[in-house]
């Protein structure tokens, strides 16, 4: 009786499972609470979740109850170095769930003395796939237990399956809700070219035509005035909807930037190194990052001209933007001085890159960043 209650639980807490993850729509949120439900149900210790990309680069998504040595600094040892599954995984030799012999996370742990590693030495790994697609890993461990008995395998690859199609799901409505973003910013976009963009080059001209119908100093004066900060405020909108509607990015990176810097009044020296292939996520970052550097070029540093430099290696797509304007005091150790810089810096820690920059006054800034390339993932430039 005791072992049959004790199946009747499991399978009422796997279907609690699948329900969560079909419900879910806050993807760490959703995995984070799989993951404890996944523990009440095997009674394991810990597990974490690990999404990976083709190029072995990965993100820890979700993780409970780790050893306070894996836990250590932020969980800093989770989220750097190289460990067994991941790179099996990478390599293709990771198709199902599997044993691992040890953790080499908990190696580093006790070579480093980060702490207590509360008994745990070897986890169970298993691949996240759904529709022959693979996410990520799915790693459990418990104290003491260096071996996984087929059964438990088995309960550990159906929960996986469940988890990945999940994913795939998210992953989807994610999608869906980037492109109705997209089409919203489009329709905005035009809205601003129709309406208020059109109504600021009518009292530009306006302006332009009243001063000479004047000759009254005081009132020609205003009416200048009236023109120029019409003429300003065009231009600003004109920024505004290329940054809500990138015209020319379709045709490549090089031509927006072109087409965004004489926009602005700026002229752009491109220089080009390697044989540059983007695919849409890098085209959309690197020029939106390129596209704030410039607006600052043009508020702030008091140029007329920009370098943009853009370099591609095997794995690594590498730009700067470069002015000799009047530069500004930057201290690395202090947070970003603007919102700007602070939003570029963002979208390339998302897109796993590095940020950089280095500003002294009156000799001008540099914007250098990176993004890693994979040539599985290229696409048009």
């Amino acid at each position: 009786m005791g072992e049959y209650q004790e199946k009747v639980e499991t399978l009422k807490t796997l279907k609690e499972i699948a329900e969560k993850l079909n419900e879910g729509m806050e993807m760490k949120e959703t995995l984070h609470e799989v993951l404890h439900m996944l523990m009440d149900v095997t009674g394991f210790h810990s597990a974490w979740i690990y999404f990976i990309e083709k190029d072995g680069s990965y993100e820890l998504m979700a993780e409970v109850s780790l050893p306070e040595a894996l836990a250590k600094h932020q969980k800093q040892l989770m989220c750097q170095n190289d460990c067994y599954c991941i790179n099996r995984y990478t390599k293709g030799s990771l198709q199902s769930a599997t044993n691992i012999i040890n953790c080499k996370r908990i190696e580093t742990a006790i070579e480093e003395k980060l702490g207590d590693t509360e008994g745990i030495t070897h986890h169970a790994t298993v691949p996240l796939q759904a529709c022959k697609r693979t996410f990520g890993l799915l790693n459990v461990a418990a104290k003491g237990k260096v071996t996984f008995t087929q059964e438990e395998l088995n309960l550990l690859e159906s929960i996986a399956l469940q988890i990945g199609t999940a994913i795939q799901r998210m992953k989807l409505v994610q999608n869906e809700q980037q492109h109705a973003l997209l089409e919203e910013r489009n329709r905005l976009a035009q809205d601003l070219h129709d309406s208020v963009n059109q109504m600021l080059f009518s009292v530009s001209l306006t302006a332009k035509a009243a001063r000479q119908m004047t000759s009254d100093q005081n009132l020609g004066e205003m009416i200048d005035f009236i023109q120029h900060l019409s003429q300003d405020a065009l231009i600003e909108m004109r920024s505004l909807i290329w940054q809500l509607r990138p015209r020319g990015l379709e045709k490549g990176f090089t031509t927006a930037i072109e087409e965004y810097a004489q926009l602005l009044g700026l002229r752009c020296n491109l220089s080009l190194l390697g044989c540059i292939e983007m695919d849409h996520s890098h085209n959309e970052t690197l020029f939106r990052v390129c596209q704030e550097a410039l607006n600052n070029c043009q508020k702030h540093a008091e140029v007329e001209e920009v370098e943009v430099k853009l370099e591609q290696s095997k794995d690594t797509l590498e730009m700067k933007i470069i002015d000799h304007g009047k530069g500004f005091q930057y201290d690395e150790q202090m947070s970003l001085p603007s919102l700007g810089l602070k939003g570029m810096s963002d979208r390339i820690q998302r897109a796993g890159g590095t940020f950089c920059i280095h500003s002294e006054l009156g000799k001008g800034t540099t914007i250098h960043v990176k993004v890693p390339f994979s040539q599985e993932r290229k696409g048009s430039s």
